[in-house]
């Protein structure tokens, strides 16, 4: 017997029909003697609706209010998944976040989860409950009811499972595992069944979908073994995301191709290459909370450089506008910006081993004809900055060449 921690994605229980599925599901598990936690999130598009619903009423609407409102999708789907688990024979409970005392900071809308009271869980677990969590939410030491930001109901499942020493936390989502690359850019793609947290953390962050980052981060942290499984099969084991990569077998050297299309890439011209220059540029953008990518500086000649760095997509026009204020009070030549760029990315451990993985990279692009406009790497990824028309060949072109196409 185990203690299991179950996340059902929006998709999942999209509708009355999905969700007596799921609950069907869970009674499978059940019925094999496990203790179970299930952490749902909203229906398919319901917290889209209902900030819609507030920008109808308020252009800028309220943080904490926006709260308040977004949280009301999962109360729905914790207390009809709780009634469908009844109609299964189950005995279930349902808790919001603030119920649990799922405790988070103060900042509205993308709040960081401080601690986690696990005793009402305990005792309705010993009772033969399955508890049905909300995910994606808490409340801050005043009440207030917060949000954990998109996709925050990974990492309410993660940290239940962490706070209750769970034997496993699954995660069921629209896909059956984590793919080597998108399977709708490679058909060829293939699942796989282990990744390090590491991997998967560089996924993530590079723009892998299929969990959210900050999720991925609390797992490694607390040594939480996550599973990733199909809401719609009942067959297969998905990928597990081990904490070290398997010792005793022949790792890939790179295990997925990661991409994403939601880049931009800024630079300021002709800035003197003075200390504290970065600063005075990357200052103001951290102080509008525009989280900075890639950063490159230019050789110095005659006293000035160019400074580059890339921010997500949505906050090009923001980024740019300051970087205006910045060229003005030092002086620069300008500001030129692009935001059709993309990333990709090859990530794998097996990296650290294998020597030449950039050049084998930078020769496949380059003979494709595709420029590489900025370059990032870390002990286990390289990533490049082309421009957006490319990036599905890209894809395609370097999942071949590295041979993830291949059992």
């Amino acid at each position: 017997m185990a203690l299991i921690v179950q996340k059902f994605g929006g998709t999942s229980v999209g509708s009355a029909e999905r969700i007596k599925n799921v609950a069907k599901r869970i009674a499978r598990w059940k019925a094999q003697g496990h203790d179970i936690v299930v952490v749902p999130s909203a229906m398919s598009g319901e917290t889209n609706r209902l900030i819609a619903l507030a920008k109808e009423v308020s252009a800028t609407p309220s943080p904490r209010e926006l709260d308040v409102i977004a949280s009301t999708g999962e109360q729905v789907t914790i207390a009809l998944l709780s009634m469908a688990l009844h109609e299964c024979g189950l005995k279930a409970k349902s808790y919001t976040g603030p119920q649990v005392k799922v405790l988070t900071d103060s900042t509205y809308t993308k709040a960081r989860i401080l601690k986690i009271d696990d005793k009402k869980i305990r005792r309705d677990l010993a009772d033969g409950n399955v508890v049905v969590v909300a995910g994606f939410q808490g409340a801050d030491e005043d009440g207030n009811i917060t949000t954990l930001g998109r996709g925050g109901s990974d990492t309410s499942a993660v940290a239940l499972a962490a706070a209750l020493t769970a034997d496993e936390c699954q995660i069921y989502t629209d896909v059956d595992g984590v793919y080597t690359t998108d399977p709708r850019v490679v058909p060829e793609a293939r699942k796989l069944d282990t990744i390090t947290f590491e991997e998967m953390l560089e996924m993530a962050s590079l723009g892998s979908k299929v969990l959210q980052i900050r999720s991925v981060e609390f797992a490694g942290k607390y040594k939480v073994k996550l599973r990733v499984l199909s809401s719609f099969e009942d067959e297969g084991e998905g990928t597990l995301i081990t904490v070290e990569e398997d010792k005793n077998m022949e790792q890939p050297i790179i295990s997925g191709i990661a991409f994403n299309r939601d880049e931009a890439k800024l630079t300021i011209l002709g800035v003197p290459d003075l200390p504290g220059v970065a600063y005075k540029i990357l200052g103001p953008i951290a102080e509008a909370n525009i989280d900075v990518d890639m950063i490159i500086q230019n050789v110095s000649q005659e006293g000035l450089t160019d400074f580059s760095f890339t921010v997500n997509r949505g906050d090009f026009n923001k980024a740019k506008s300051i970087l205006d204020n910045c060229a003005v009070e030092m002086k620069a030549r300008g500001v030129v910006g692009d935001s059709k760029t993309c990333k990709v990315s090859a990530v794998g451990v097996g990296m650290r081993s294998h020597p030449g993985i950039a050049s084998k990279m930078f020769r496949a692009l380059g003979a494709e004809g595709i420029n590489i406009q900025m370059i990032s790497t870390s002990e286990i990824k390289i990533s490049v900055v082309i421009e957006e028309k490319y990036l599905e060949l890209a894809v395609r072109v370097l999942h071949k060449v590295f041979g993830l196409d291949k059992e």
